[in-house]
């Protein structure tokens, strides 16, 4: 909230005059958690083969074969892997073209 209080009247004109503006800052987890940029999440699922996800990966981020392949054992062995980050469009964006290749993928804040 923010309010302004004014002063007493001055004593050599007569006038008024704002004594104190009190302003409210976001506190610093909250500012903070606005900065974070958004991540693209893939799950591990049953459907699909590894070497499929891997093809993914690169057609569609122009990933280098073991770095998709990295990430793709990330899914695999630890059941999620961050693929991309950016602004929030950009991640949507992204998870749409994941979904539109059978992959599971969601999207957070990243932490």
């Amino acid at each position: 909230m923010v309010g302004i209080l004014l002063g007493a009247p001055c004593e050599n004109d007569g006038m008024t005059s704002p004594a104190e503006v009190e302003r409210v800052q976001p506190q610093p987890e909250e500012a903070a958690f606005e900065d974070r940029p958004w991540v693209t999440v893939v799950w591990n699922d049953p459907v699909n083969l590894m070497s499929y996800v891997t093809y993914v990966l690169q057609k569609i981020f122009g990933y280098s074969k073991d770095h998709a392949t990295k990430l793709m054992l990330d899914v695999h062995n630890k059941g999620k892997a961050a693929v991309s980050s950016g602004s929030k469009e950009k991640v949507e964006a992204d998870v749409a073209k994941l979904h539109a290749a059978g992959l599971w993928a969601t999207m957070q804040k990243d932490s």
